[in-house]
């Protein structure tokens, strides 16, 4: 099957979906990468825009639609670090190199991190600098910063429950 997009309006922005028919394949802002399909929508794409409407709302904190990022095999076991950095919590690139028994790879999960084709939902935005700082992200550090403190609000809202 052919690949398609959707835009998906969010609170950070136009999100660009894109689908093979059977996972994400790239979720970046509009215009950040230039699609490879048609503009449509199938079962994928509102599935994930659902998801993203529940985790932009507060009432989801792990996506299920399939993914299929691309990538080399070092690339791939770093966005699986990253899926497992729970909600609301941050690693360090050490922390992820480590993660993927590559300890003094910290500056290739940066640059795998840089390349994560399905933001958000492989929450790359959750890897800051060892200091604490935040580093670049896709979406801008201002869109990084919102996703953090919105995870961290609602994860501690949660809690007081």
């Amino acid at each position: 099957m052919n690949s398609v997009y959707y835009i998906y309006d969010s609170v950070c922005g136009k999100i660009m979906i894109e689908s093979d028919g059977s996972a994400v394949t790239l979720l970046k802002t509009d215009g950040f990468a230039k699609p490879s399909g048609k503009k449509a929508s199938d079962v994928i794409t509102d599935m994930a825009a659902r998801q993203l409407d529940e985790y932009f709302d507060g009432r989801r904190n792990r996506f299920d639609v399939p993914l299929c990022p691309r990538g080399t095999d070092f690339q791939v076991n770093v966005w699986n670090a990253l899926c497992k950095i729970p909600y609301g919590e941050t690693r360090s690139y050490k922390q992820i190199a480590q993660a993927v028994d590559k300890p003094g790879a910290y500056r290739a999960v940066g640059l795998a991190n840089n390349r994560n084709p399905i933001w958000i939902m492989i929450p790359c935005h959750r890897v800051i600098g060892s200091d604490g700082t935040l580093t670049g992200y896709g979406g801008g550090l201002k869109m990084k910063q919102q996703l953090l403190d919105m995870e961290k609000q609602e994860k501690r809202g949660k809690q007081q429950v």
